[in-house]
């Protein structure tokens, strides 16, 4: 059986890090943040995880 092909547009979206923890950039943080408290633009910047059931199927697309 042939190797599975690296989804393109999920590895220029997902990081993966030394650990094996998979991070990834939340949303709506670029612009029109006005209307949004400073703790959610806060919260924004800072890098999303993947959660555990999600991060074994992810890593064989990646």
């Amino acid at each position: 059986m042939p190797k599975q092909k690296t989804h393109k547009a999920t590895k220029k979206v997902l990081n993966v890090r030394n650990s094996g923890s998979i991070t990834y950039k939340k949303s709506n943080g670029n612009h029109k943040t006005a209307k949004d408290s400073s703790k959610q633009v806060r919260q924004r910047r800072n890098a999303g995880t993947v959660s555990k059931g999600d991060m074994a199927r992810l890593k064989s697309v990646i």
